[in-house]
């Protein structure tokens, strides 16, 4: 039987007394859903957008002629009205563009990953730091409802201890040119791990094929181990019959499923096995429980809009934002562990997550 029963999904953080001035950097895919949100987000004032294509300037110029368009990264830097960046370039970039808009005095937003090397995150969190600069990572996630419905039913500890989650995001493209499937797909799902158990995994293992680029793989299945016993499956591919957006969480309570492409994208099971004493040495007893399917309802927002206001209100406010350079730094890290597993044939590898002391 399944109930439905009402969730509140995260309210979007109160507008600024006075609008962060914004520029977006990079108008490939994710590039326009970052400026149509800027353009209605009440706490931001989109004043420009920069990128080396004519064509897609042009674009934004027709949809939303207030707003500057520009190829010169330079001249976002000299313009004292721009107070932030939202670099969305690919990942080899995002190092360099953020170090230089931070050495501007800028605040910076970078879509995932924040870098594309543990040492390279570290280096502009330190910037930032240094500065008293808001870098935020886009772990945009972190920012959904029905993820954040399972990280509520996880601290409450509805499920009980969590045993184990499958992860699987696949579908049929898109290849990326300059990154894996790990670095593309991963950053995704790592983020939605941290977040919700508070901890980085010890240790990775992974099993990837290039199937269509040769020495870019566009298949991933990944293993990881925390200390607190979880583990946790996770499969990627550009290369699949179907889009698939699904995870389950087992508990020792009660079972969760969350699929981003069902119109019902949480839905809790209370079910599971339970183990009694032995009636005699060596015997056991299994009880089996299967009961009512629990399918939440929660009220429609979008995560990127959630959080670009958190990125606003950290500006304004000084607070950390949800999606923090922390857990951006230990995404970077998992990704590097799954990069060395690869390399020695799928071998576990230690994730070094706690370096922040170490690399100087």
């Amino acid at each position: 039987m399944t109930t439905l029963i009402r969730s509140t999904g995260p309210e979007p953080e109160p507008p600024s007394v006075e609008p962060v001035g914004v520029a977006v950097v990079g108008l490939g895919y994710w590039g326009p859903n970052l400026v149509r949100n800027l353009v209605e987000l009440p706490a931001a004032e989109l004043l420009a957008v920069c990128d080396l294509n004519p064509g897609a300037l042009a674009k934004i110029a027709k949809k939303y002629p207030a707003v500057h368009v520009t190829s010169s990264f330079d001249e976002l830097l000299a313009n004292p009205a721009i107070e932030a960046l939202v670099i969305a370039t690919p990942v080899s970039t995002h190092h360099p563009l953020a170090a230089a808009a931070l050495a501007a005095g800028k605040h910076v937003f970078v879509e995932k990953p924040l870098a594309g090397s543990y040492v390279e995150a570290k280096d502009v969190i330190d910037m930032a730091e240094s500065l008293g600069l808001v870098l935020m990572p886009g772990h945009t996630f972190l920012y959904s409802p029905p993820v954040n419905l399972s990280l509520d039913l996880i601290n409450r500890r509805e499920l009980g201890d969590i045993f184990f989650i499958t992860m699987s995001r696949v579908n049929l493209g898109l290849h990326q040119s300059d990154v894996s499937v790990v670095w593309d797909l991963a950053p995704h799902d790592f983020s939605i791990l941290r977040y919700w158990l508070g901890e980085v995994p010890v240790r990775a293992s992974a099993l990837t094929r290039s199937c269509i680029v040769p020495g870019t793989p566009d298949v991933a299945f990944i293993d990881l181990e925390f200390a607190s016993g979880t583990i946790a499956h996770v499969e990627l591919s550009w290369l699949a019959p179907s889009k698939l957006r699904r995870t389950a969480i087992v508990g020792s309570e009660k079972m969760l499923v969350y699929d981003d492409t069902s119109s019902e994208p949480v839905r809790i099971f209370n079910s599971g096995a339970d183990l009694s004493a032995p009636g005699t040495f060596g015997e056991y007893n299994l009880t089996y429980r299967t009961g009512d399917i629990v399918s939440p309802h929660l009220e429609a927002s979008e995560p990127l809009s959630l959080e670009l206001a958190d990125f606003c209100n950290s500006i304004r406010t000084g607070s950390e934002p949800r999606s923090s350079n922390r857990i951006g730094l230990d995404v970077v890290a998992m990704a590097e562990a799954v990069d060395r597993s690869i390399a020695e044939n799928g071998q576990p590898v230690e994730v070094e997550s706690n370096r922040l002391a170490e690399v100087s």
